[in-house]
């Protein structure tokens, strides 16, 4: 998930546009940001991250569900609360409502000790009880 008048690079298919801020803010791209899933894809920040980056899965089957619910993304306002709740939405809210809909073993994720995962709550109830059932799409050449 980027701002949407970030640099746009080759083979990085954006999925899902929203607005941010208010929900009228998709109108300008100055207020809206992008989904992307792409092939060989890296998280440019990724070794950053507080705690370390972490493998939940090494199933293929549930990377590529997870993969396949990337264009499903609900396009809430980033930054409000627009379902009730009780979390914004944003970033956090992407990976907890990927994460649980494909399957990933979601009890023991907890964010680093001293800090907190705002939007994490809110993918979680967005994305219900249980993994969403979608075909595997194997695209390997």
């Amino acid at each position: 998930m980027t701002p949407d008048w970030s640099p746009s690079r080759p083979g990085r298919e954006v999925v899902v546009r929203g607005p941010v801020g208010v929900p009228w803010g998709g109108v300008s791209r100055l207020l809206r940001y992008e989904v992307h899933r792409w092939p060989g894809g890296t998280v440019a920040d990724a070794v950053t991250a507080i705690g370390g980056a972490r493998c939940l899965s090494e199933d293929r089957a549930v990377a590529l569900r997870l993969l396949a619910l990337v264009p499903r993304f609900p396009a809430l306002t980033w930054g409000r609360d627009e379902l009730g709740t009780g979390d914004m939405w944003c970033s956090n809210s992407l990976t907890a409502w990927l994460l649980a809909l494909s399957g990933h073993d979601l009890t023991a994720v907890r964010p680093p000790t001293g800090t907190r995962a705002p939007g994490w709550s809110a993918g979680l109830q967005v994305a219900g009880p249980g993994p969403l059932v979608l075909p595997v799409v194997d695209r390997r050449p």
